[in-house]
C-alpha cells in the first residue's frame, strides 16, 4: 500500500512542483494532499495542475484547533513534508506524526536557522559574513525551529562575487536535486 504525503507550502511551491514530478509514477508514494496557510500561494495552482487535492487552512485551524489533525486523518496522510513553509509545527502534529514530519532549510545548520531566519534572508547572512560555502539541511520537525535530526546536508561554494540572488539559485539547485530523494529514501525506512 503506498504511503500518503501531505505537502505544506505558503509561496510559490517549486519544491512542491519537484515533488510532484517526482513521485508522479511511484509505486511506493503519493501526494495527497497540499496545504498552505495563504491563500494566493501558486503552490496551490500547481496541485491543481498536478490533479493533487489542496486546501488552505488558517492559524486558528493549525494552533487553536483539532480542524488540520482531522483532516490529515481524513486523507490518510502518513508523512508530511514542509516545502516552503514558516510556520512553527504545533505540538498535536507532532505527537501525531513523530519522526514524520521533514523539513528544508536552505542553510548548513545550525548557522543561519530559527526563527525568522528563511528565504533571502539566510542568503543575505551567507553573503554578510563572508560564508565560502553554503548548502540545504533536510532534517525532521521537532518543536523548535530547525533542531530536529538531520537526515542529510549538502553544500555548495560560494564565491567572493556571488550576490544573495546568485546564492538562492545555487541553493535551489541542491533542493530540487536531492530534497524529494531523500524524502523518498526516508520513507522507504519504514514498514507498510
Amino acid at each position: 500500500m503506498k504511503k500518503k504525503l501531505a505537502i505544506f507550502a505558503s509561496g510559490s511551491g517549486t519544491n512542491a512542483e519537484k515533488f510532484f514530478e517526482y513521485f508522479q509514477d511511484s509505486d511506493e508514494v503519493e501526494i495527497s494532499l497540499l496545504l498552505s496557510n495563504k491563500a494566493d500561494a501558486y503552490a496551490l495552482q500547481r496541485a491543481k495542475n498536478h490533479n493533487v487535492a489542496s486546501h488552505v487552512f488558517s492559524k486558528e485551524d493549525m494552533y487553536k484547533s483539532e480542524n488540520l489533525l482531522e483532516l490529515l486523518k481524513q486523507n490518510e496522510i502518513d508523512f508530511i513534508v514542509l516545502a516552503g513553509f514558516l510556520w512553527l509545527i504545533p505540538k498535536n502534529l507532532i505527537a501525531a506524526y513523530p519522526d514524520k514530519i521533514i523539513n528544508i532549510h536552505p542553510a548548513l545548520l545550525p548557522r543561519y536557522g530559527g526563527k525568522g531566519m528563511y528565504g533571502m534572508r539566510v542568503h543575505e547572512k551567507v553573503r554578510e559574513n563572508g560564508d565560502f560555502e553554503s548548502g540545504i539541511t533536510i532534517h525532521l520537525v521537532n518543536e523548535k525551529y530547525d533542531e530536529g535530526e538531520y537526515l542529510i546536508q549538502k553544500s555548495t561554494p560560494i564565491d567572493k562575487s556571488d550576490s544573495p540572488e546568485d546564492i538562492a539559485n545555487k541553493i535551489h539547485q541542491l533542493e530540487y536535486r536531492y530534497f524529494a530523494q531523500v524524502v523518498d529514501d526516508y520513507i522507504r525506512r519504514f514498514d507498510n
